[in-house]
């Protein structure tokens, strides 16, 4: 596949699909508060530093890893809700709540702790992120992404294209 062509499907979405545009704004505006505790410190989060240091120290994470898992957090969020790359956000986003379950949560079970009942945090709240998010890497960014005003200029030469040969 030619790199313009893969760029394209990249960015390609439906225009008027409102379900997308919510399931996207939706999914950044939750993941968004939790990137900006650990890169910002906001909402008793501990900062850039401090998850550095926890993920690399007590979890073992490798430092890249731990950084893009920060970093995916607060622009892979802001990538969704203004729909620029939602593909590869919405993959970014996948890829750190599979990596989240699996090393973290999935030992505590399926329920998050609503009632302090138990340890840690369950895996449910994961798979909801998930599920949210697959739609978006399948589909792109629906109506209102900017995507689709990065593929505006496609379709417009498209479209002088079959009026020229009209």
């Amino acid at each position: 596949m030619s790199e313009r062509r893969w760029i394209s499907r990249l960015l390609e979405t439906d225009p008027n699909d409102t379900s997308l545009l919510l399931q996207r704004v939706l999914l950044g505006l939750i993941m968004f508060p939790h990137g900006a505790q650990k890169l910002f410190g906001w909402f008793g989060g501990y900062g850039f530093s401090g998850t550095m240091g926890f993920f690399t120290g007590t979890m073992h994470i490798p430092s890249p890893i731990a950084f893009l898992v920060i970093m995916g957090e607060v622009f892979g969020a802001l990538m969704l809700v203004t729909g620029l790359g939602t593909r590869v956000a919405a993959a970014w986003i996948s890829a750190i709540m599979i990596g989240a379950a699996l090393t973290s949560h999935v030992q505590m079970g399926f329920f998050m702790n609503w009632f302090g009942a138990q340890k840690g945090e369950g895996f449910e709240y994961h798979l909801l992120a998930l599920a949210a998010a697959i739609p978006l890497i399948l589909r792109g960014g629906g109506r209102y992404a900017v995507d689709t005003m990065l593929q505006a200029p496609k379709a417009l030469r498209a479209a002088v294209r079959q009026h020229a040969a009209a």
